[in-house]
């Protein structure tokens, strides 16, 4: 039987939920950022989100963008229907690793399972031990899958909270290709968080879609720089039958309330046909950083 964090006592106020089976990365980011919270299993970011909306979570993280695999797509057609709103973003390094049943070993391994992506992600180790890799709808959801079924020879490629969940052995750890793998993570949440914009550095992000005229990007865009915001993200996403009008997701650096960043909202607004207000939130310490992902445990 799986074994977790405990449901006894939870309710929504202290539950978050997120995409994936117990044990998943999302769930680890969940325990991470949010350690006094119990964490709620979802099969898709609308369900994770949707229990929000409905008052059986408290907040709902969603991972945004990868630093392998780059932006995460289906979030992306939910945010112009979502009436939830982003409180916080959170930077997990993905540490992925070999999971097998007790008794089984690197030798005795022959096929392991996974997501796509992860398997992807670890391709030199698989390549050096020879595996044969075999897609998975989910990383934990492998692990549960190899404890179910008993068979030595195969392994997952998993989170060390999923071995521990589903009893299993961990043979190998941070068998990812790439040391800098890290998911960012973005909170929602009913209602939106109050932020001391003059003592704290914010992020606002908003959706937009631009009129349909000759520069009309560029006149948008305008009042950010002449008002000195920084435009953290952007990104186009082309919609309608006739795909003639781009939506566009955006996040800047500043706070509404701050006069360089009204002024380029405002000049925004006269080139703009929508605007949705997504969310004013701290922006995380791993962004001082300067992106460079965090070193790996012991290193």
């Amino acid at each position: 039987m799986a074994k977790g964090r405990t449901n006894r006592g939870s309710t929504a106020s202290n539950t978050i939920a997120f995409q994936g089976e117990a044990g998943a990365n999302s769930d680890m980011a969940c325990r991470s950022a949010r350690p006094y919270m119990t964490t709620l299993p979802c099969p898709t970011f609308e369900t994770a989100m949707a229990a929000v909306q409905a008052g059986k979570a408290e907040l709902a993280m969603i991972p945004v963008e990868n630093s392998i695999a780059g932006r995460v797509a289906d979030l992306h057609s939910l945010l112009p229907h979502t009436k939830l709103k982003i409180v916080a973003e959170h930077f997990q390094r993905v540490e992925h690793c070999l999971v097998a049943l007790p008794g089984a070993t690197l030798k005795s391994i022959k096929t392991v399972k996974s997501h796509v992506q992860a398997l992807s992600q670890c391709r030199n180790f698989l390549k050096r031990h020879r595996y044969t890799p075999l897609v998975h709808g989910d990383t934990a959801g492998a692990a549960r899958e190899i404890a179910e079924d008993g068979d030595k020879s195969v392994g997952a490629i998993a989170s060390s909270l999923a071995a521990r969940i589903y009893d299993l052995k961990v043979l190998a750890r941070n068998i990812e290709d790439a040391d800098h793998n890290t998911t960012r993570m973005l909170v929602f949440s009913r209602d939106e968080a109050p932020v001391e914009w003059r003592t704290v550095d914010c992020m606002t992000a908003f959706l937009f879609r631009v009129k349909s005229v000759p520069a009309a990007l560029y006149k948008a865009l305008g009042g950010f720089a002449t008002n000195g915001i920084n435009i953290v993200k952007l990104e186009s996403y082309l919609s309608g039958a006739h795909f003639e009008q781009a939506q566009f997701y955006a996040e800047v650096e500043g706070h509404p309330a701050q006069r360089s960043l009204k002024l380029a909202l405002e000049e925004l607004g006269f080139f703009s046909e929508e605007f949705k207000p997504l969310g004013t939130f701290p922006a995380h310490p791993f962004r001082r950083k300067g992106w460079e992902a965090p070193t790996r445990p012991g290193t």
